[in-house]
């Protein structure tokens, strides 16, 4: 990764999955990590594992006192070096049938995934403008394409790249790039969190969901039991590798890439009723593949997962 020394990173959501292996590896490569939990055990279980460069804080994104706390922090901590890049990592599953989606869990999914993102971003950008640096979304593959009992989490992601896209052509006179990375299934605890939602969700649906929903529903459980995944750690590389200059360029970005998996066999550029006539099976693969073509509009990276035999991408580019 290079001469590091000085750089600082700020992680959010790093008490496990993806925001964990991203801060443990920055970490062993010499950078000084702020990382973001929610309980003091998740951030003595951090300091037990890093070194002393790796700073736990306990915050709720969706707190904006404490969010101001958080920067306030921060500017006297890193005077005026600024700050290198948060990786704006935290999110909650949320799924369920539109019908009976209890409104309020619908909200908490954008609150989370979507405008604490943006309030952390917020707060940091005069640091950012100090040193430079770029903001690294943890997005998702479903931020391109929703599938039945996941608009929920699908829609948080669509805003949360719409986002994105305006964020980086506003930064763009300073330098700070903004960057999404979008993973496919994750061997991660959100699963089990997926797992405990779905059966919460159940619990409140009335007798008429299963008669009228049954055959999905029982899918969706399927799905949840054996959810599959690449390693979080496989993220964190794609997050922090910078690429080799042996690698080809890519003919749609110029960026490095090399071991492309196909495209996504029910691609977003597809008219909409044709796509929602591909078979159950085709529909359900857009959950869990990434597409290998980023957008010529930003910078965004797929982790593709090995559910439908892909291959991970070497990584794309240098985010951090």
């Amino acid at each position: 990764m290079g001469q590091v020394s000085g750089k600082t990173v700020l992680i959010t959501g790093a008490s496990s999955g993806i925001g964990r292996a991203c801060a443990l590896r920055l970490d062993r490569a010499g950078w000084r990590v702020f990382a973001t939990v929610r309980r003091p055990h998740d951030a003595r279980q951090l300091q037990h594992d890093a070194s002393g460069r790796l700073h736990p804080i306990l915050l709720d994104v969706t707190d904006a006192a404490q969010i101001s706390d958080m920067w306030d922090s921060l500017e006297r901590l890193l005077n005026c070096d600024g700050l290198y890049g948060p990786v704006n990592n935290t999110g909650v599953p949320t799924g369920g049938l539109l019908e009976f989606l209890d409104l309020d869990d619908l909200r908490r999914c954008l609150e989370v995934n979507t405008i604490a993102p943006a309030a952390v971003t917020q707060a940091l950008i005069p640091l950012l403008r100090k040193a430079a640096g770029r903001i690294v979304m943890i997005s998702s593959e479903s931020g391109f394409s929703s599938t039945p009992l996941v608009s929920p989490y699908s829609a948080s992601k669509f805003a949360l790249e719409a986002l994105t896209d305006g964020l980086r052509l506003e930064l763009k006179p300073w330098n700070i790039d903004v960057v999404s990375v979008q993973p496919g299934a994750i061997q991660t605890p959100i699963w089990g969190k997926d797992r405990s939602f779905a059966e919460s969700a159940l619990s409140k649906y009335p007798p008429r969901a299963s008669e009228l929903y049954g055959a999905l529903l029982d899918k969706m459980i399927t799905v949840l039991r054996d959810p599959g995944g690449i390693p979080a750690d496989s993220v964190a590389e794609v997050v922090t590798q910078r690429p080799g200059r042996q690698e080809a360029q890519s003919p749609l970005t110029g960026w490095p890439r090399r071991n492309h998996a196909p495209l996504d066999r029910t691609p977003s550029h597809l008219p909409s009723r044709q796509a929602d006539s591909q078979p159950d099976s085709e529909v359900r693969s857009r959950q869990f593949i990434g597409r290998n073509y980023p957008s010529p509009r930003g910078r965004r990276l797929a982790v593709r997962s090995p559910r439908l035999n892909l291959q991970m991408p070497t990584p794309l580019t240098n985010l951090i």
